[in-house]
């Protein structure tokens, strides 16, 4: 198990942006009891991005309140406290992908902070996201927990096209660099 702490100990910003996110999570890290809280109007979640390597596809799944096309992930349940481990789960919901694994190492690619906007049942907040690659080899199994939340296997440049998000462009530029 890594805590979201150690994650951070070792984590290389790219740029001022991604520091000024990264200061802004080791702060809520060193100061909340529990940073994954959604008590907290800034709180942890882990995302990534689910890859297939021999075809350089990656998933992404639509997110209805959002209306866009994301990587898969969220909230950690309660007493989860490994990213790591949260966002495994999250795939395995979001996808039906049962050999997700960690690509190509366990580490940690991209920190930001993201609005939420509100919702029917809690307010406008934001998301601090450590982001993640996770492997499949079985794609043709990938599968949408529900109706609404379609799933899509896309080539990098369609999904830099389908994506709404400046901060997800750059995640997939650096898995991009990993392929």
């Amino acid at each position: 198990m890594v805590l979201p702490a150690a994650l951070l100990a070792g984590y290389r910003p790219a740029d001022d942006l991604e520091a000024a996110d990264v200061d802004r999570v080791r702060a809520l890290v060193d100061a909340a009891a529990d940073p994954w809280s959604r008590e907290h109007p800034v709180h942890l979640t882990a995302s990534a991005l689910v890859v297939h390597p021999p075809t350089r596809q990656v998933l992404l799944r639509w997110h209805q309140r959002m209306a866009a096309w994301l990587q898969i992930g969220g909230h950690g349940d309660p007493g989860e406290t490994d990213p790591l481990q949260v966002v495994l789960r999250e795939g395995q919901e979001e996808t039906g992908l049962g050999d997700l694994r960690p690509w190509p190492n366990r580490d940690l690619l991209h920190v930001v902070v993201v609005p939420v906007p509100a919702g029917r049942t809690e307010p406008a907040h934001e998301h601090a996201d450590l982001r993640f690659v996770l492997a499949t080899d079985r794609p043709e199994d990938a599968r949408p927990e529900k109706p609404t939340a379609p799933l899509r296997w896309v080539e990098l440049p369609q999904a830099r096209e389908l994506v709404t998000e400046d901060n997800l462009r750059e995640t997939l530029s650096r898995v991009d660099r990993l392929f």
